[in-house]
């Protein structure tokens, strides 16, 4: 019989896995408790780092129907649960393992699939989506104008056109 704090933790890091747009799968052994503390604060509010037992975490994924991280859940391990853009959390991760050589991240979650240390490398790498949409915009915005003074280059022209005839007959 299963005692009910660990099914409770199960269904706890079940419902975190389902209700996660990723997930990034870290070992954290030799980071201190105010490491650890300065790395959550780092992540933000839509992220949840949690350490969890290795059994418990396999159990909640089979729940959850994640596959292919097994491999990964070996060790102290830690999860990084993101809501929302994976894009702030995963470069927070990646400057904190950079500064932190202790924190190491193993791989993770994604779309349905496992993705590895290096995609979540790549993923940080990437614009945030309001930078994506701030370039967007500024590309949007010079199209307009170029479209706009295409318009009005053939009334200027005209214009332009009208006053030259006016001074060759005044000559």
């Amino acid at each position: 019989m299963a005692r009910p704090e660990k099914v409770d933790a199960v269904n706890e890091l079940s419902e975190s896995f389902t209700n996660s747009t990723a997930t990034v799968v870290t070992e954290y052994r030799g980071l201190t408790t105010a490491q650890l503390k300065q790395l959550r604060r780092n992540l933000g509010e839509d992220v949840t780092y949690r350490v969890a037992k290795n059994t418990l975490v396999r159990r909640a994924t089979e729940q959850a129907g994640v596959e292919g991280i097994d491999d990964l859940i070996q060790g102290p391990t830690a999860l990084t649960f993101i809501k929302g853009e994976p894009v702030d959390a995963a470069k927070a991760l990646r400057d904190f393992a950079k500064d932190h050589k202790a924190l190491e991240i193993k791989g993770g979650y994604m779309d349905g699939r496992p993705i590895s240390a290096g995609e979540v490398e790549r993923i940080a790498d990437l614009d945030s989506r309001e930078v994506t949409l701030g370039k967007l915009a500024g590309a949007m915005k010079a199209k307009m104008n170029e479209t706009a003074a295409l318009f009005a280059a053939p009334a200027s022209q005209v214009a332009r056109m009208t006053e030259a005839l006016k001074d060759k007959k005044e000559e």
